[in-house]
């Protein structure tokens, strides 16, 4: 065993210090450039777990300018949250934990303005500015603001409003009248009703003096001129609140002939359709008509008025000249016959005259009739019924049509649903027929590994697998052998161990039968010299017999064993 021994300690005297980069390797050199590679992979380590714990980025606002861009930052900054931008730089991404939050304190904020800039224009004025430049400053204030009210609208995304105010002139020939164009960015898959590009037209038209909603034009994104007041009116100029009037009073009629026909043939099994002819011309009429009031009709006094005259007769008589200018004498009554005194009586008598005057009031009648917009001209309504379902004693369900009684009966109610009317030219049809039944939708079998769900998770597995493994790697393959030549261990000592052991427990079999050639051995000698002899030197040929036998069969064992003696272990 002595020579072993010097064997072993015999490469630790003759090798040189190993150098790297011109640096002698000596222990203490050695251990801090090891504690510092140690580090290192921590560190690295280190900075590839917080990786994996990276949250995941989702867009905060995109499509900004650069002043409200930098206004959200300053907000995020003073929130502390963090945030980054995309590889375009045109959307600002932040925690997707935190995009609602953060949304919601910058809409307190007022962030994002959209770049329109209202009156808060005019708080900036400079002392001296022109009038001009006030004019233009207003004018830009007002399409801000205008803008602003125009994005409140659900559908709307963005809006820019262009305003045409001419210079104001004191002769009223030169006077020119204002105009509005509106450019609209709409939503995807969203669109205007006419009603709500008609609201837009007024809003524009009652901010500006002397605005009137034709001077104003409403574009939207794909160009299409929304604002045409003859689409708008349609074919039998009808604004839009007069068509959605008409739908919704068709709507309402079939409404109520489904209901009542319903409970009788199923909720599925009716369909109807009405068609209204709307009058919304509005008319006015006055009539004064008057009527003979003879007799026999009634008629009442308005006013009477009579008079009464009596005239003396005073014709003259007798021989003209002086006497017929004196004063009568007295006169004395001849007797004559009775004849001549009625003559007489009656030549003296004296001339009533009456009058009478009766006005009577006139028949006349005075009529004047308004009607009002919205009076049903003509309606037209067709109504459809399914075949009528019957189950039989074995289950089985079966279909027939309607018979006449009952076909009969829903013609009834429908016109009474309906409001029908034969005088106004109503029309109702009710046909019985099949429904077709629904088409069948194919749906496609996703397999399980090709879902969404699937596939998201496979990615995120696949992450923290990577990560495992990496780190697993630079663990075991790195760090862990650094660890152990810092604390003054070898793996690759560590490992040869380990193999001599196992070779050792494959020779146990050789080693008991060499055992026993030792005590064979021992007996045949005589003396305690000899027996010690015989076993120093049976000691030697088995070391020696051992290493050949380890070198022939695992040569890396010995191979490490010298790389370990000239490393200076």
């Amino acid at each position: 065993m002595a020579t072993a021994e010097n064997m072993i300690m015999a490469p630790d005297e003759l090798v040189e210090p190993k150098k790297i980069f011109g640096i002698p390797q000596t222990p203490g050199i050695r251990t801090a450039m090891l504690s510092a590679g140690a580090a290192l992979i921590l560190a690295i380590m280190a900075g590839i777990w917080l990786w994996g714990q990276q949250p995941e980025y989702k867009v905060l606002f995109s499509n900004f300018n650069d002043r409200d861009g930098g206004a959200i930052v300053a907000s995020l900054q003073q929130m502390n949250i963090p945030y980054k931008y995309s590889e375009t730089g045109s959307a600002i991404l932040v925690p997707a934990s935190q995009v609602h939050d953060a949304r919601l304190k910058l809409a307190s904020q007022g962030l994002p303005k959209g770049g329109n800039v209202g009156f808060e224009l005019m708080e900036n004025q400079k002392l001296g500015i022109s009038q001009f430049l006030e004019q233009v400053n207003f004018q830009r204030a007002l399409e801000g603001e205008l803008a602003r009210s125009i994005q409140a609208v659900s559908a709307v995304q963005s809006a820019r409003v262009h305003l045409a105010i001419p210079k104001s002139s004191v002769f009223i020939r030169d006077q020119q009248k204002p105009t509005a164009s509106v450019l609209l960015n709409l939503y995807p898959s969203r669109i205007l009703d006419q009603q709500q590009v008609s609201a837009i037209l007024h809003l524009v038209a009652s901010s500006v003096p002397e605005l009137s909603t034709k001077n104003v034009s409403i574009v939207d994104q794909n160009g299409n001129l929304l604002s045409d007041m003859n689409k708008q009116a349609g074919s039998n100029n009808l604004d839009p609140s007069q068509l959605k009037y008409v739908q919704e009073f068709q709507q309402n009629i079939v409404k109520r002939i489904e209901s009542i026909i319903s409970p009788i043939v199923g909720a599925n099994n009716v369909r109807a359709e009405a068609t209204a002819d709307i009058d919304f011309s509005k008319t006015e009429q006055a009539a004064e008509s008057y009527r003979p009031n003879s007799p026999p009709e009634a008629s009442t006094i308005r006013s009477q008025q009579s008079s009464e005259s009596y005239n003396k007769n005073n014709n003259a008589s007798g021989i003209p000249g002086s006497l017929t200018n004196q004063p009568p004498v007295p006169v004395t009554a001849p007797i004559v016959a009775s004849g001549t005194a009625t003559s007489a009586s009656a030549s003296n008598a004296g001339l009533v005259q009456k009058d009478s005057t009766i006005n009577y009031e006139v028949d006349k009648t005075i009529r004047y009739t308004q009607q009002g917009m919205g009076g049903v001209k003509r309606l037209s309504v067709a109504v459809v019924v399914n075949y009528k379902n019957e189950t039989d004693k074995s289950g089985k369900i079966t279909t027939r049509p309607l018979t006449d009684i009952e076909k009969t009966q829903i013609t009834d109610l429908a016109r009474e649903a309906m409001g029908f009317n034969k005088d106004r030219g109503d029309t109702l049809n009710v046909v019985n027929s099949p429904f077709a039944g629904p088409e069948k939708e194919t749906i496609v079998d996703v397999p399980f590994w090709k879902q969404p769900e699937t596939i998201q998770l496979a990615k995120e597995l696949g992450k923290y697998l990577l990560i495992a493994a990496v780190l697993a790697y630079l663990f075991f393959g790195y760090l862990k052998p650094m660890l152990y030549k810092i604390m003054g261990k070898d793996v690759a000592e560590e490992k040869a161990k380990k193999e001599a052991e196992e070779a050792e427990k494959l020779t146990a079999a050789e080693k008991e039968l060499q055992q026993e050639e030792d005590d064979d051995t021992y007996v045949n000698l005589s003396s305690e010299e000899e027996v010690l002899a015989a076993k120093q030197g049976n000691s030697y040929e088995l070391t020696l017999d051992m290493a050949k036998e380890l070198a022939k069969n695992d040569p890396r064992i010995v191979a490490n064993v010298i790389k370990t003696w000239i490393n200076n272990e």
